[in-house]
């Protein structure tokens, strides 16, 4: 299926030896800070943003392929003030993330390339230096003159600023495979635990390198094995720091490299199954806290799933205002950060995009992401059935204002620091923040043979004096839930186990959802699930550098689909019928909407999900089923790199791959009575069809044909925080037969803000129900509480805003036929 359009052969004829190409650029549409023509695409399994670096006036920008040490199709892009892109024609791509300004200098090196202060571009070849080129740091002898280069396989090199003449100091685990292997999953040397490196950093005599994966099979299915490794390296010999996976390894110094390395700080962060890491060293050690995670779609032993999280001043020199992201999740970080002042970290908001690396450019933030890839690697499901990745990998930036990580998603966020592990006596977690969130809660599970006190410490003030809050004893083989009053304060909290114990503490932090359940109006014109019409169609980014978007157009009365023709969206977002039948016929067979991937029931949604876990959903408006079972709707698709967009029944859920544990992470995002057939990722947008005509017109974000036939909804996927918070009704039985003593489905209560459960039978006596949550996600169960009913009656409860937990299930003391309803506000 080999396409070209005119818009690519023009450049191609543009393209002269040794310049730039530069595109006559006019007005150029955006959607919610995307630029459609900013859009990189390269010719590999995957196209991400490495690196984002304002310098020279101009931005630069380069991609990556997903593992090619020795170059690819990606580019370095130059971006100009007024928006122009410039391919620089030398680009010899790879998988790069680096970036360092070096001041001495005055170049920034940027993947493989340095630019000096007048934007001329040096290259220095992979031949010379083989690699993922995955950091920069500070040389530790000679800063003036030389830099360090890491690489993903652990190869390490000198680089001399003004020749650019690499010394090869650790041979990278690619140099001895063939280029035939260059893609093969591991490759290592096995210099340190782990793969996949991330972070590398300089400061206080030493590199500090990081790695966030384990090679093998097993981590590619497996979410909490041990995994990745934080190292560092004194110029002679290397030492093992912690066995997690680690990701950003940076300090207030940030691209330029701290500017006092003897005594400034060096961070890292990192997570486990359990939570999020981070390490500071400092004072000649390192110690390590942990925080909540927001999403768990970054989680996975084999690392791949996370890009690069990282933390940069977005500040002004100034005012220096340092943004991290992590899990899912922007943070406020504060540039003194170190163990003996170690507050104010707080959350901000979540988000969904995929974010590579960031930056402030012209009093705006600017994200560089990774939107769609054609391999779309492990996430296979059932529930997207067999359904393809886009023709040609692709990505984008993202320009928002500085505020825009105080503006997206509630930061509901929860993590442990004891998960189904031996605790001894006396055993002290490690720090979790406690500050930032108005609503807090820990569950404490017992799961030893004797009765077991905890004792919770907070340090006030983040100066590691720690002082006793309070005291919880938990009995054997039980739990206990305790919530936080906001007179009881302090920047960390940390337990302590009187006697040796078998335990799980997890915390579980939110702030009131100040969304409304009203629709914003950047929707106005999809079309309405009561509907009996809809603009509809499926829809697929095209391959062979055609760099467009196909829609298979279609027009729904009821649930039945009427053929329109076939279209095309381009870069200016122009929606043109095009006369090509064998595309349109393959867009209708690739990417139909498979039938029966979830199973719609009086009491919820049911998805059995792809290793046979059963879990429930809320419904939402009625009107959803007969089109769910029509499959009339699009559920499942991956719109950002490595997860899903989960769209059942009214509401929108991040849904993360298998083999970060899918549906039992799952995350609602926003709820809505929207029609929506179709959603696909397209030059960093997110594209949606299921239009009412008749309204098309009076909403920008819609771009209708050239003939009036067919019509597409464009923004980003934030926008879709927007929607409403998450509503629904439901629960795992309704007049369901049930068996004393067997429990019900899991059913999702997490992150829904007011919650009302109803409790009835038709049994002749009494029942008592057993409230169980799992406030994990995969374990441990812990009792709530219990209810008994008499027969003809029922039972209401409102759950306390405090109350935090990812599923609940029922039990019953008796056999009978049961209804557990809930109600999500």
């Amino acid at each position: 299926m080999k396409r070209y359009s005119l818009h690519t052969l023009l450049l191609g004829c543009l393209i002269l030896s040794g310049q730039y190409v530069k595109a006559q650029l006019k007005s150029k549409p955006s959607f919610s800070g995307i630029y459609p023509h900013l859009a990189m695409y390269n010719k590999e399994g995957e196209c991400g943003t490495g690196a984002v670096v304002p310098w020279a006036g101009k931005l630069w920008v380069i991609t990556y392929g997903p593992h090619l040490p020795f170059g690819s199709s990606d580019k370095l892009y130059e971006i100009s003030a007024d928006l122009k892109q410039t391919v620089f024609p030398g680009s010899i791509g790879g998988t790069p993330a680096n970036r360092m300004i070096h001041k001495e200098s005055k170049q920034l090196f940027i993947g493989p390339y340095a630019i000096d202060e007048k934007s001329n571009v040096r290259t220095i070849p992979y031949k010379d230096m083989p690699g993922r080129h995955t950091g920069n740091a500070r040389h530790l002898t000679d800063p003036a003159n030389k830099i360090l280069y890491g690489t993903m396989e652990e190869g390490f090199y000198s680089v001399d600023v003004a020749t650019l003449k690499p010394t090869m100091l650790y041979e990278d685990g690619n140099i001895d495979r063939q280029r035939a292997a260059d893609k093969s999953t591991y490759q290592f040397k096995g210099l340190l635990p782990g793969t996949h490196g991330k972070g590398f950093y300089s400061g206080q005599g030493v590199a500090v390198y990081s790695n966030n994966g384990e090679p093998g099979k097993r981590a590619e299915i497996d979410f909490d094995i041990e995994s990745g490794s934080l190292s560092e390296w004194d110029g002679k010999d290397w030492k093992l720091i912690r066995r997690n996976q680690f990701v950003e390894v940076t300090g207030p110094g940030g691209i330029y490299g701290n500017s006092n390395p003897e005594s400034d700080p060096i961070w890292a962060t990192g997570w486990d199954h359990k939570s999020v890491l981070l390490g500071v060293r400092d004072h000649g050690k390192w110690n390590f806290y942990r925080l909540p995670k927001a999403s768990h779609a970054y989680d996975g032993a084999h690392g791949w799933n996370t890009e690069w999280p990282r933390i940069r001043d977005v500040g002004t020199a100034a005012k220096p205002d340092y943004l991290m992201t992590m899990h899912g999740m922007f943070w406020q970080f504060p540039g003194q950060f170190n163990s003996r002042n170690s507050a104010g970290i707080r959350p901000r908001t979540s988000y969904l995009k995929v974010i590579g690396d960031y930056t402030r450019w012209n009093n705006q933030l600017v994200f560089g992401c990774d939107d769609s890839a054609q391999r779309e690697f492990l996430n296979k499901r059932k529930a997207k059935g067999g359904i393809e990745g886009p023709g040609q990998s692709n990505s984008n930036l993202w320009f928002t204002p500085l505020d825009q990580p105080d503006k997206l998603g509630p930061n509901t966020a929860e993590g442990s620091v004891w998960l189904n592990e031996t605790v001894k006596a006396g055993d002290v977690s490690e720090p979790f923040l406690f500050a930032g969130w108005p609503l807090r809660s820990v569950w404490i599970q017992n799961d030893g043979a004797k009765e077991v006190s905890f004792t919770l410490e907070v340090d006030k003030a983040g100066n590691g004096n720690w002082t006793v809050m309070k005291t919880l004893s938990v009995p054997a083989k039980n739990a206990k839930r305790m919530d936080f009053t906001n007179q009881e304060t302090g920047e960390w909290i940390r337990i302590k186990a009187s006697a040796e114990t078998k335990a799980s503490a997890h915390f579980s932090y939110s702030a009131t959802d100040k969304r409304s359940m009203d629709t914003d109006l950047i929707f106005s014109g999809l079309s309405l699930v009561s509907s009996d019409k809809s603009t509809a169609g499926l829809i697929y980014g095209l391959g062979e550098d055609s760099r467009a978007l196909a829609m298979a157009a279609m027009d729904y009365a009821g649930g039945a689909a009427k053929e329109v023709g076939y279209y095309e969206l381009d870069a200016d977002m122009r929606l043109v019928r095009k006369d090509d039948q064998k595309t349109l016929d393959f867009v209708k067979t690739k990417f139909a909407i498979p039938h029966n991937v979830v199973t719609v029931d009086k009491s919820s949604v049911l998805v059995v999900d792809d290793k046979g876990r059963r879990w429930r959903l809320p419904l939402g408006n009625e009107a959803f089923t007969g089109l769910t079972d029509k499959a009339a709707l699009r559920i499942c698709r991956e719109v950002a790199t490595e997860r899903d967009l989960f769209n059942c029944h009214g509401t929108f859920y991040e849904l993360p791959a298998e083999n970060a544990d899918g549906y039992a992470k799952i995350r609602p995002v926003s709820s809505h009575n929207l029609r929506i057939h179709d959603y696909a990722s397209y030059r960093g947008l997110l594209v949606m069809t299921g239009l009412d005509a008749g309204k098309a017109s009076q909403n920008n974000r819609i771009i209708v044909s050239d003939d009036k036939k067919a019509a597409v909804w464009a923004g980003a996927i934030d926008d879709l925080w927007k929607l409403g918070k998450p509503t629904g009704h439901g629960g795992p039985w309704k007049d369901a037969s049930v068996k004393a003593g067997e429990a019900s489905d899991p059913y999702l209560i997490g992150f829904y803000d007011k919650k009302k459960l109803t409790l009835s039978h038709k049994g002749a006596t009494a029942v008592t129900f057993i409230l169980e949550a799992d406030p994990v996600g995969n374990g441990p169960w812990m009792e709530y509480k219990t209810f008994t009913v008499q027969p003809g009656k029922s039972v209401d409860f409102e759950f306390p805003a405090t109350f935090a937990a990812r599923w609940i299930r029922f039990k019953t003391d008796k056999s009978c036929e049961a209804t557990a309803s809930l109600v999500y506000r």
